[in-house]
């Protein structure tokens, strides 16, 4: 599957950081391009989404070039700055790494994005493309990653 990846990480290429939010917990959501208003389901205004999102759900660190600016289990209160850095950074590369794929986002001015499980299961990322008529998603299941629409 890491056609799959490389063809992520082809369309994310040059694609800046449009938005940073915080989901359930300490879910991370990165909107990569052009953004587009979403609601909720019952209606009411929700995050903007990009044309690429990466999420993490939890066990995630923002990387500086020489230390680690923030993680999951980072104080709450330096995770909005952290976010802030990323906002504007193009994409430089997207991809896998280690034996059950965990999921790097490589940004202009040395930032990086990792997801690293430290809980039971799956390494907990997807990725979503929202270009096309349908949605595609990539995430990790059963230690491989998985492709659905």
């Amino acid at each position: 599957m890491t056609d799959a990846i490389a063809q992520f990480a082809a369309a994310a290429r040059g694609m800046p950081v449009s938005h940073v939010w915080r989901g359930h917990g300490s879910t991370l959501c990165i909107e990569l391009g052009k953004l587009v208003p979403s609601a909720r389901r019952n209606g009411s205004p929700g995050q903007a989404k990009g044309e690429i999102e990466m999420m993490i759900e939890w066990s995630w660190r923002i990387e500086g070039e020489r230390s680690i600016l923030c993680g999951s289990f980072s104080d709450e209160d330096i995770w909005a700055p952290s976010f802030a850095r990323l906002l504007g950074q193009n994409v430089t590369d997207l991809v896998t790494f280690g034996r059950l794929p965990e999921l790097m986002l490589s940004l202009s001015g040395g930032l990086h994005v990792s997801s690293f499980m430290t809980g039971e299961g799956d390494p907990a990322w997807t990725l979503f493309d929202r270009r096309g008529p349908t949605v595609r998603t990539l995430d990790c299941r059963s230690g491989v990653v998985a492709e659905h629409e």
